[in-house]
């Protein structure tokens, strides 16, 4: 999930540094994000979600069902792993926590829920809120190249950070977080500054162009249905690896 903001000059999008213990992308900077599990699916998270249905969720992802478990998990880890719940209350207003009061009960519930002891839809109930899967848009469908040894199927989102919400990493699965602006994250990767996977960076380069949130979020509701992306590793004589081609790299189609 891509968490942006607007500042004077730019817009910021949130980070976090993965700890080094990590068995994937460690001690590297990414957007919170995680697998989608069971708890993210089922009638009764269905009858929370805002603005969007099950089936029109599946039709963006291109799934037969159960798309929206999707946008549920992405709500689920960002509030595990940054604190910031998009969620909204019953005047339609996002989750505040401008109050201190308010800030330790969810803290506490973003432990819970992090730690299976209290699901999603029952931290709305007792809330009363309802998930906010309407600000959320689909920017990128990424699969891990063939022959890694760890493979993922991932689909990248959008949204405008909550106003009275803070982001801030977990300490546990995320060591370091930070507001950067899409072209400073990319600078700083370039440099090596800042540790990145390929799909984050691409994803930044999406974001670069854009000068405030609502512009960024509402050019990737024009995307529709992206293109999943397919990278493919190059090999030396040897059978070693030597680098990743893209399919916009005039050789990717002449590669097996």
């Amino acid at each position: 999930m891509m968490l942006v903001r607007d500042t004077p000059h730019d817009i910021e999008v949130f980070m976090l540094q993965r700890t080094t213990s990590a068995a994937f992308a460690s001690g590297m900077y990414v957007f919170p994000g995680g697998r989608v599990d069971d708890v993210d699916s089922g009638s009764e998270l269905d009858e929370l979600c805002e603005g969007m249905t099950d089936a029109e969720a599946s039709d963006l992802l291109r799934v037969p069902s159960g798309g929206l478990a999707y946008w549920v998990a992405a709500i689920r880890e960002c509030f595990e792993e940054a604190g910031v719940l998009l969620a909204r209350d019953s005047r339609g207003s996002y989750v505040s926590l401008a109050d201190s009061d308010s800030q330790l009960r969810f803290s506490e519930s973003r432990h819970d829920v992090h730690e299976g002891r209290l699901s999603l839809a029952e931290l709305c109930r007792r809330e009363q809120l309802r998930l906010a899967v309407d600000s959320i848009r689909y920017v990128s469908h990424w699969i891990t190249p063939v022959g890694e040894k760890r493979r993922f199927d991932t689909r990248f989102f959008v949204a405008v950070a909550p106003p009275s919400q803070e982001p801030l990493h977990d300490d546990k699965e995320t060591i370091a977080s930070l507001w950067i602006s899409p072209n400073d994250a990319l600078a700083r990767a370039k440099r090596g500054d800042l540790a990145m996977i390929p799909p984050t960076i691409a994803n930044l380069e999406f974001l670069a162009p854009h000068r405030s949130s609502i512009a960024a979020v509402d050019a990737a509701r024009q995307i529709g249905v992206p293109t999943p992306i397919l990278p493919k590793l190059k090999f030396d004589s040897d059978g070693r690896v030597t680098g990743i081609v893209f399919p916009d790299d005039p050789q990717y189609a002449t590669m097996p």
